[in-house]
């Protein structure tokens, strides 16, 4: 699941009192409004110019709930807001429960316990290429393990990227090379492509982290898996409760 950055999700909140909606729908706000159609909180079509703040769009969430009458609360179905925080852009959920209790949560990015899928080229909302930051260590087995070097360094060196920065370090010792990168600016997908194209069969192994250099959300990480003869694709664990 991907959130861009500003507010969004919904909170469902099941048939109310004509007056108890008419009073939603009168408060004002900057982000959240209440949804007579789908009886709702939602967040507002024509939202500030400026990115969310955490303490107004949680004070127009609990002003919202405090509308509803307490013996209403028990059928109220809850739902997700999720927004980031200024200059960290740390990612965070405003959660109501089903019967109205409201957690906060920050995101704890975690790739333990993640689950992973089959790398398909181009199908898994990556960072944008040009933005990329890969971190990580690869090794593989070449027929001329020296060409491999040389051919994998190639890549990182003539990447056309917004921060041509980092370092990717290959070396080759009697066949085997070993691919460090560290803070690369570099499309994840064509290294993977490139790898591939260089390894000799169920030889690469390794993983490389895939974060950006423009505004971070954590929401859009990814780890490729090299292992047992196949990529793979991890996304982390936001919520740990959700692994």
């Amino acid at each position: 699941m991907f959130y861009d950055p500003g507010c969004f999700g919904r909170v469902r909140l099941g048939p109310l009192p004509v007056e108890v909606q008419r009073r939603l729908l009168a408060l004002p706000g900057e982000w959240l409004e209440f949804d007579p159609g789908t009886l709702a909180i939602v967040v507002r079509h024509a939202q500030p110019s400026t990115g969310p703040s955490l303490p107004t769009v949680a004070g127009e969430l609990v002003r919202m709930v405090a509308e509803i009458p307490p013996s209403l609360h028990g059928g109220l179905p809850g739902g997700d807001l999720f927004l980031h925080t200024e200059g960290s852009r740390q990612l965070v959920r405003l959660r109501v429960e089903q019967g109205g209790a409201l957690h906060i949560r920050w995101a704890r990015p975690e790739y333990s316990g993640a689950p992973r899928r089959p790398w398909q080229p181009g199908m898994h909302d990556l960072v944008e290429a040009k933005v990329q930051r890969l971190n990580g260590t690869v090794s593989l087995r070449a027929a001329d393990g020296t060409a491999a070097a040389q051919a994998l360094e190639r890549v990182a060196d003539t990447f056309e990227g917004l921060y041509p920065e980092g370092d990717c370090h290959a070396t080759a010792t009697d066949g085997t090379v070993t691919v460090t990168l560290q803070d690369v600016n570099l499309d994840a997908e064509l290294l993977a492509t490139r790898l591939q194209e260089v390894a000799q069969p169920r030889t690469l192994t390794g993983r490389i982290d895939v974060t950006s250099f423009a505004a971070p959300v954590p929401e859009h990480d990814a780890r490729f898996v090299f292992e047992d003869g196949g990529i793979w694709i991890q996304r982390p664990v936001l919520w740990q409760s959700d692994s």
